[in-house]
């Protein structure tokens, strides 16, 4: 399970304290694959647990890739709390962030990665990390005239925002998650963080055709949202977003900046591609594992805590990709052809 989305509410900047109290606070909302789902939680110390999952109820700190500190302070006395507060979970998970790439725990231990540039200064990414064809777009965005520049989150910008979100119901072959939502679920979904967060919005002329939402967390800069019109596609918007987004994170003295993970199933996703062409190498990080129950300890000795994607064989899985592409894309011109 992983919340890595869109946050809704703040967290607290310190680190959990597993002396503080319990606090039930009943449940709390997250987003999955762009869709507002309502988990149980607790709250212990400054830290909200969600549980998910069907078979295998799977505890991890809400929301953690985005709050400031260390996850979990003290892992054993924060699940010892976890035990104690009656939400429901089999495993409780948690991950070391960006710059932390030892591992400090001997838990059960999986590997993820973090799509990762390590921040010195502007030239150093342009010269040395960006490859010529993303140094040739941005040029290209900005010879077409598309102007990038740091924006205030307002009612005027989200609804410059909304055509952008509903232009296409698909996206990269598949479903567009964030389709079809108006004014106020956007708005919703990005006034979060807005203490530590800023937005970049990428113009053509007076119409916005792009942004992007970075969230500072501590020494990282962490991109939550980027989104551009595929309309202007050939203009190269997302490559002039990233790059102001370089400018800002030397300036900000970062010392790394994220797009998500490096790999998610496919190494050979366009993603996967496209962010290995703006210069972000897969940065590895320990994810751990903790057994809360006996299910939970089967479950892990199993490796059914994974979910059935980890068993689909790498070959399959392309194949099925493809055919989801197919069938979308099909499906879109149906719809074109009778409208």
């Amino acid at each position: 399970m992983s919340s890595a989305v869109e946050p809704l509410k703040p967290s607290a900047g310190q680190p959990s304290d597993p002396s503080a109290s319990i606090k039930d606070v009943g449940a709390s909302e997250i987003r999955i694959k762009g869709q507002t789902k309502i988990v149980p939680s607790v709250e212990i110390g400054n830290r909200t647990v969600i549980a998910d999952g069907k078979w295998i109820k799977v505890g991890e700190v809400r929301h953690e890739e985005l709050v400031e500190g260390d996850t979990v302070r003290d892992p054993e006395s924060f699940v010892a709390q976890l035990r104690k507060s009656g939400l429901k979970v089999d495993l409780f998970t948690f991950a070391q962030r960006v710059p932390e790439c030892t591992c400090k725990y001997s838990y059960h231990t999986e590997w993820e990665n973090a799509a990762s540039i390590a921040i010195t200064t502007f030239d150093h990414w342009w010269k040395d990390l960006a490859e010529y064809s993303i140094r040739k777009a941005v040029n290209r965005a900005r010879k077409l005239g598309v102007v990038t520049r740091v924006v205030k989150f307002d009612d005027e910008f989200v609804k410059a925002a909304c055509p952008i979100y509903n232009e296409v119901s698909v996206r990269q072959g598949k479903a567009f998650w964030h389709y079809g939502k108006d004014f106020q679920t956007i708005k919703h979904e990005l006034n979060s963080y807005l203490d530590r967060s800023i937005f970049i919005g990428a113009y053509l002329q007076d119409e916005l055709i792009g942004f992007m939402k970075i969230t500072w967390v501590g020494t990282t800069g962490t991109i939550t949202q980027i989104l551009s019109k595929m309309e202007h596609f050939d203009k190269r918007p997302n490559n002039a977003l990233i790059a102001k987004a370089i400018e800002l994170c030397e300036v900000e003295r970062k010392s790394h900046f994220i797009y998500g993970s490096f790999v998610y199933y496919d190494s050979t996703s366009s993603l996967t591609e496209f962010k290995k062409r703006n210069g972000f190498e897969a940065l590895p990080l320990p994810r751990y594992y903790i057994p809360v129950t006996l299910k939970g300890r089967v479950a892990l000795a199993l490796g059914i805590h994974r979910g059935i994607n980890a068993f689909i064989p790498k070959p399959m899985f392309r194949q099925l990709r493809k055919l989801r592409s197919v069938w979308y894309a099909q499906t879109r011109k149906f719809s074109s052809e009778s409208e």
